[in-house]
């Protein structure tokens, strides 16, 4: 790891470092947020309470189209550390939720390098990223959310990418919701969040250089659907959640949210492909 050692002597001033995002929160953007996810967009009016996890999808950086990558993401050193490996990908995240976003009223995301660990595993080399955003609207932490990403090397040409080897997804859930993940609905997720990422929309890409078999359906977007699924099946208050993502899933593929029975307002969850393979899973808490 002598390298990554090195690497670290740039790396590590970024830990602490805090970046500001301010969004409007506007009616139109809510409107296509709603649209997305299948609400109907005219039964959220300006000041409504927004659903608790929709803070996710906000807050977008609006970096300038020369300042994107070859794979998309912002050149490294402009919003996140200059990790000196090009292969990024979501990995999970833990979530605290004090309260619910306003529909039309200004708020703020504060961005704040956490944490950044070098690693060599069975895998090989990676770096692993922890984001801290906090939620702020109209002076009150509406939530925490701790977001952590993988950082890979390179695929040599003509290779595949290495994957975690797929476990079977339990079978014992006492509910479930499909969704399909069309082109249309990761485009949209994509569109709403601000995310350039090659890897979901670019099938060349993916294939030839991040090796790939398929455009790779985005990680916010099942964990999106999850707490949906979630919101369907639970009582009480959504307090807070846990995520981890196992395995990709594919345009064009199918998630499934398999649930087990809320008990002392907490919730289990895994989602599955068509094949029946774990791909994530989740454990949520509620208050009365």
């Amino acid at each position: 790891m002598g390298w990554m050692d090195d690497a670290m002597v740039e790396l590590r001033p970024w830990i602490g470092r805090v970046r500001m995002v301010e969004d409007d929160l506007g009616m139109m953007a809510i409107r296509r947020v709603a649209s997305t996810f299948n609400v109907d967009p005219d039964s959220i009016g300006r000041g409504d309470l927004l659903p608790p996890h929709w803070f996710t999808v906000f807050f977008g950086e609006t970096i300038v189209q020369g300042e994107l990558g070859p794979d998309g993401h912002p050149n490294k050193g402009i919003v996140l550390p200059p990790i000196p490996m090009p292969r990024r990908m979501g990995a999970g995240r833990r979530v605290q939720i004090m309260g619910r976003l306003r529909a039309g009223e200004p708020a703020v995301k504060k961005a704040e390098v956490a944490d950044i660990v070098p690693k060599s595993g069975r895998s090989g080399d990676i770096f692993v990223l922890t984001m801290r955003h906090t939620i702020e609207q109209a002076g009150e932490t509406i939530a925490v959310d701790t977001f952590d990403a993988i950082y890979r090397p390179a695929v040599p040409p003509g290779q595949k990418t290495t994957q975690t080897v797929p476990t079977k997804a339990r079978t014992d859930h006492a509910w479930s919701e499909t969704t399909a993940l069309l082109n249309t609905l990761n485009f949209r997720y994509g569109a709403i969040t601000w995310n350039a990422h090659r890897i979901h929309y670019d099938g060349d890409y993916t294939r030839s250089e991040e090796g790939y078999p398929a455009i790779v359906s985005n990680g916010g977007l099942s964990m999106h659907l999850m707490v949906d699924a979630a919101l369907k099946h639970a009582k009480g208050t959504l307090s807070g959640y846990t995520a981890r993502l196992v395995h990709p899933l594919w345009v064009g593929d199918r998630i499934e949210v398999r649930g087990e029975t809320q008990v002392d307002g907490k919730l289990k969850l895994w989602a599955a492909d068509q094949n029946g393979t774990l791909c994530g899973e989740m454990d949520l808490e509620f208050k009365p």
